[in-house]
């Protein structure tokens, strides 16, 4: 399998599929609920989803496919095979706000290989191939360490299972409020992953996160030179069979990943102190 052949086919199908986003942005278009935690799906999903699982599959028709809102498809038991998040950010694009990607992920077994994000707002696109470091709009993207002396700016993911009165989600909220100098809440955890691949961010800290959304975005970050660890410090798995209990972690520079493992310590000791909503 030639890994740099998947990327360039990821790339034209994110573009692609973001080049549609982007014409549609400002017009009507249908919005409909998803499940029973908040979630909306609208047509542009299935439009984007189209033209990205028309795209992998027709470049590689032996692959399988999990996609975001038509699930399973393709070749059952594939070595290979793609998670496929057409409109990370639906919630935000659904109330006007231009904060959404595209997002693609390449896994060998169950290790993502290759993960592509593309920003239709902005026409830009970063990808990485495990192994090659990640590639953006400038070409090869290495954060440096900024040093946050008044606190560091922090983003927050979850995965919509989470219920609002998690005693632990809620710990780790009240540690980043308190030693965060800002705490975003996008609900793209994509756009998250490339904000700190790119430097803007310190961190993210996710709590039983998606795994359509985790891989592409993840890798792009690691390959940019992002530390990735479990909330209690050990290696991040990123296998993704897992289930959300094992999505669980702290991102970060190297050099701030003391500080947001020491967070989510302090979130584990206070965590049993958060009462419970009523």
């Amino acid at each position: 399998m030639e890994l740099d052949h998947a990327r360039n086919v990821a790339v034209e199908a994110a573009e692609a599929a973001g080049a549609m986003l982007r014409h549609a942005l400002g017009t009507t278009t249908g919005v409909h609920a998803k499940g029973d935690a908040g979630d909306v799906v609208t047509d542009l999903d299935l439009a984007a989803e189209k033209i990205l699982i028309d795209r992998v599959l027709g470049a590689f028709p032996a692959h399988a496919v999990l996609a975001e809102e038509s699930g399973a498809l393709g070749e059952p038991g594939s070595r290979w095979s793609w998670l496929i998040d057409p409109l990370d950010g639906t919630n935000n694009l659904a109330i006007g706000l231009p904060a959404f990607v595209v997002g693609m992920a390449l896994c060998d077994g169950e290790r993502p290989v290759v993960g592509v994000v593309h920003e239709p707002v902005t026409g830009h696109t970063w990808s990485a191939v495990r192994g090659a470091g990640t590639t953006g709009p400038a070409g090869p993207v290495a954060p440096p360490y900024r040093p946050a002396p008044h606190g560091p700016v922090l983003a927050w993911t979850q995965g919509y299972a989470v219920a609002r009165d998690d005693p632990a989600a809620r710990a780790l909220k009240l540690a980043m409020e308190v030693r965060a100098r800002r705490v975003l809440q996008l609900w793209a955890p994509l756009l998250s992953w490339v904000m700190l691949a790119r430097g803007d961010i310190h961190g993210i800290i996710g709590y039983r996160t998606e795994v359509v959304d985790l891989p592409a975005g993840m890798l792009i970050a690691q390959e940019a030179g992002i530390a990735v660890r479990a909330l209690a410090g050990g290696p991040f798995d990123d296998a993704i069979g897992r289930g959300d209990e094992g999505r669980s972690f702290v991102a970060g520079h190297p050099e701030m990943l003391g500080e947001l493992l020491e967070l989510a310590a302090e979130a584990d000791r206070t965590r049993t102190a958060v009462p419970s909503s009523t």
